[in-house]
């Protein structure tokens, strides 16, 4: 994957056609963009078989870093890729995605646990994971009929995954103080 590493680039949300994610990542790297299309495998069932595929974990999302001026690896070029839609944003203004998101995102992903999405939750227990092959990683407790999981939002995109998790190895995340 190319790399841009400039301290101006960021990671940006690009909204997609439907089932495109994978083809838009393939043209934005071609033009030299670092891009991420994080993938989960789930069954499908055929009218003569079961088969597993790879669908994306945020549908209908590309992320993309670049940085959003108007110059070569820029706004402009990434709008001009076909099957983009646009760029999240707000007011008019773009929306970055913080670098320690996409980091454990990307963490995640090549960990090869069993990932889903999942809905984005607002309220729950904050925590960190302290052993194992996921230790240091921060989100929210989830608890489900016969397991614990970890959720790991990206707040801009209201979206999450969330992967089954050790009670043993979790801890509440101890709350962080504002200084003013």
């Amino acid at each position: 994957m190319p790399e841009c590493t400039s301290e101006f680039t960021k990671w940006y949300a690009l909204t997609v056609r439907y089932q495109h994610e994978r083809q838009t990542e393939r043209v934005l790297q071609s033009k030299g963009l670092e891009t991420l299309v994080p993938l989960y495998r789930s069954p499908r069932q055929w009218s003569d078989r079961v088969k597993s595929v790879d669908l994306p974990l945020f549908a209908g999302y590309v992320f993309c870093r670049f940085t959003a001026g108007t110059q070569v690896n820029g706004r402009m070029q990434v709008l001009d890729t076909p099957g983009v839609s646009g760029i999240v944003g707000f007011g008019g203004a773009l929306a970055a995605i913080e670098d320690s998101e996409i980091a454990d995102i990307q963490r995640l992903v090549a960990l090869n646990l069993p990932l889903a999405p999942w809905p984005y939750l607002k309220a729950g227990d904050r925590i960190r994971v302290e052993r194992g092959p996921m230790r240091g990683l921060e989100g929210t407790l989830l608890r489900t009929k016969d397991a614990l999981r970890l959720v790991i939002g990206v707040e801009l995109l209201q979206r999450s995954i969330a992967v089954e998790v050790d009670r043993d190895s979790v801890i509440p995340e101890k709350k962080r103080r504002c200084v003013a």
